[in-house]
């Protein structure tokens, strides 16, 4: 019952609004997959928990890929042919598409919309748009603003540089007893955009501030990473270590008010698909799917040649809310309350794989006299409750070595506090023997 008792006493108030805060600060950053953004950010983040960074070079092969060149920019703007900024990097750093090359030229109006990204069906948000992997430069701009583009020459200017540099990722690994880990993973690669992926940093930021201070049984490692190669670079450079992993959850799009989603791992049947299963099925709102390899960084870690246990935990999945990469996934469409019920979220998680045991019923035959050790009374436990009672029965039905106590709670129907509880108390009675 520790963790469950320990985690009660959290102010989710509190960590909610100092998650939001975080948000605030984080949010003018232009991140990108490489860069100064990157490194800003991981900086911010080591000054709640120690991170140790890494850092690897342009051209390095990492699995099937390699590290691009890495970017970093200054400015950009578009001019009409009054001189007037008409888009401003400074004002929104989605105005300028991500990785786009320098340039500094007067184009046409029909150049100029060649290199114009918008959202016609939500004319007054502005899109996030990308060009990684193909040299290529674009500004993106409310539709309304370009449907008053007028005839004549712009001034495009994009202060832009792609050179030899760093990918740079940060983690922390906070030891238990234990040296299987629990893995949370989060993205770290877009500019100012808030659901995507500014609550799964502060979450995962905040959750490691928390465990730290805890005398832990597993092991969990955080890992802050850009998307795609971030992941691939990180397996890469740490393959003989994921063999520790026995559980992993990718964070992200865990700001929005509505309700849970989880994806399971490639394996479905790991533990983390049975913990979250069992925990949003008490919520009929939330929904849970199977494995497909498209999303995010869980399509890495359970890639065939890993397979790791890793699942994806989110509120509505990418793409199907309207905000997505769009300018409207800003700091309005989070709120500190839904940072901190996600949160909550992952603290019954961790409180299940801290107390997920299987016993040895050590008198396996018949049913063992429980009123003589006091967990019945001698009214037959009249004053015991229902749920208590079927939960000891329960526990010494099934505790054969082959069940835990989630399987327990599962299989009973009961809940899993009240199934720790009368482990605990059939444990100090001597009736159960923990298998380490």
């Amino acid at each position: 019952m520790y963790f469950t008792q320990e985690f009660r006493k959290i102010d989710l108030d509190k960590i909610g609004n100092e998650m939001f805060e975080l948000s605030k600060r984080l949010f003018p950053i232009c991140r990108s997959i490489t860069g100064d953004g990157v490194r800003e950010t991981l900086s911010i983040i080591n000054e709640y928990i120690p991170l140790s960074i890494s850092e690897v070079p342009s051209g390095t092969k990492v699995l099937d890929w390699e590290i691009p060149e890495e970017w970093n920019i200054q400015d950009a703007w578009v001019k009409n042919s009054k001189g007037e900024k008409i888009v401003d990097f400074k004002n929104s750093n989605l105005h300028v598409v991500n990785y786009s090359i320098p340039v500094d030229k007067k184009v046409s109006l029909n150049e100029l919309k060649e290199h114009i990204f918008t959202i016609p069906e939500y004319p007054e948000w502005i899109p996030y748009k990308t060009t990684y992997y193909n040299r290529n430069w674009g500004f993106c701009m409310p539709h309304k603003l370009y449907e008053q583009l007028d005839n004549g020459e712009y001034q495009v200017k994009i202060e832009s540089e792609l050179k030899k540099g760093l990918l740079t990722y940060g983690e922390l690994l906070i030891k238990g007893r234990l040296k299987e880990e629990v893995l949370f993973s989060c993205h770290i690669c877009h500019p100012s955009l808030c659901n995507d992926n500014l609550s799964g940093i502060v979450i995962a930021t905040q959750l490691a501030n928390i465990l730290k201070k805890f005398n832990l049984k597993n092991s969990y490692r955080f890992v802050f990473v850009p998307g795609t190669i971030g992941a691939i670079s990180w397996l890469s450079q740490n393959e003989q270590k994921v063999q520790n992993i026995k559980s992993g959850l990718v964070l992200t799009l865990l700001g929005d008010s509505s309700s849970f989603h989880y994806k399971k791992s490639r394996k479905g049947n790991a533990d983390v698909d049975s913990i979250m299963e069992y925990l949003l099925n008490q919520n009929e709102e939330s929904k849970i799917h199977d494995f497909s390899p498209y999303g995010y960084d869980e399509r890495q870690y359970c890639s065939p040649g890993f397979n790791l246990p890793v699942g994806r935990i989110t509120r509505t999945p990418f793409g199907e809310f309207p905000e997505y990469h769009t300018s409207a996934d800003n700091l309005d469409f989070i709120g500190a309350n839904n940072l901190s019920e996600s949160i909550s979220l992952l603290f019954q998680f961790i409180s299940i794989m801290e107390t997920n045991s299987k016993y040895y019923n050590l008198f396996p035959k018949g049913e063992p006299q429980l009123g003589k050790r006091g967990l019945y009374d001698s009214s037959e436990g009249q004053n015991f409750s229902n749920e208590y009672r079927d939960a000891l029965l329960w526990i010494l039905n099934l505790s054969d070595g082959n069940h835990t106590l989630l399987d327990i709670a599962i299989k009973s129907k009961l809940k899993f506090e009240s199934i720790l509880q009368s482990a605990n108390q059939l444990n100090k009675a001597g009736l159960l023997k923990e298998i380490v």
